[in-house]
């Protein structure tokens, strides 16, 4: 089950399990997108790949719609992935904002969770992973609620990590760092008007401060994804992974 996997990192992650040979079920909340998805997925023999429709500001929609796709079903594989917070200060954020985000991100990935891994340990394998971003080592700034929301989720994710290891599931974050998506397009234009300076110098300046002097491709961070749900990783658990080509500063 892949989440927000109709654009950028969330369905270059779904492409690139289906070409390892996972089925794959498509979560998005704009049904014409997740169509289009479904189209381009790779099917060889026994691939089942299918899709439904979730609004994740709604979490009982999320629940309801994620118990009925694993009723017959057993998901080995759930990628949490949901589109960050607005940006801005973190003092201009309105209390609403923080409220908001931690159900989208957090709340909902207890639901999907508390859904899928009873299969997950009949099948005494699961893999649980959170597209999350590197802000959990280094607070980004301008992203003052995405900051506080993804701290959280890190959190949340490696005490799951504990409790779930001792059943073949294990519980990793991937964090990618400045990756060519519409999200980036966000971070580009609010960077621009904090430094006061054309989109072209922000996005010249941001490059400048990853090792590498580019930004990612969303399959990328999918690779780093399609690692973690395999068998090869199976003792990595409860860790945060950057993806960031050198960016942060942290070990």
């Amino acid at each position: 089950m892949v989440c927000g996997s109709t654009a950028g990192i969330g369905k270059a992650t779904a492409k690139q399990l289906a070409a390892l040979g996972a089925t794959v079920t498509l979560v998005a909340r704009n049904e014409a997108k997740l169509k289009e998805t479904l189209i381009e997925l790779p099917f060889e023999q026994g691939q089942k790949h299918n899709y439904f429709v979730a609004d994740f500001t709604n979490p009982d929609d999320v629940k309801e719609k994620a118990e009925i796709a694993a009723h017959n079903k057993i998901f080995h594989i759930l990628v949490n992935n949901t589109g960050g917070p607005k940006g801005g200060p973190i003092f201009e954020a309105r209390p609403e904002e923080f409220t908001k985000a931690f159900s989208q991100h957090l709340i909902c990935n207890q639901i999907l969770v508390q859904t899928l891994v009873p299969g997950m340990k009949k099948a005494d394998y699961g893999r649980i992973i959170n597209i999350i971003s590197t802000s959990v080592k280094q607070p980004i700034d301008g992203l003052g609620v995405s900051n506080t929301i993804r701290g959280a989720v890190a959190n949340w994710s490696k005490t799951l990590a504990n409790e779930l290891g001792p059943f073949g599931i294990t519980v990793n974050n991937v964090l990618p760092g400045f990756t060519a998506t519409d999200r980036l397009d966000d971070i580009v234009s609010n960077a621009s008007k904090r430094m006061k300076k054309s989109e072209a110098d922000a996005t010249s300046f941001m490059k400048n401060l990853v090792p590498s002097r580019r930004f990612a491709q969303p399959g990328e961070i999918a690779n780093a994804v399609a690692f973690l749900a395999s068998e090869a990783a199976s003792y990595i658990n409860g860790i945060n992974l950057p993806v960031d080509g050198g960016r942060t500063k942290s070990l």
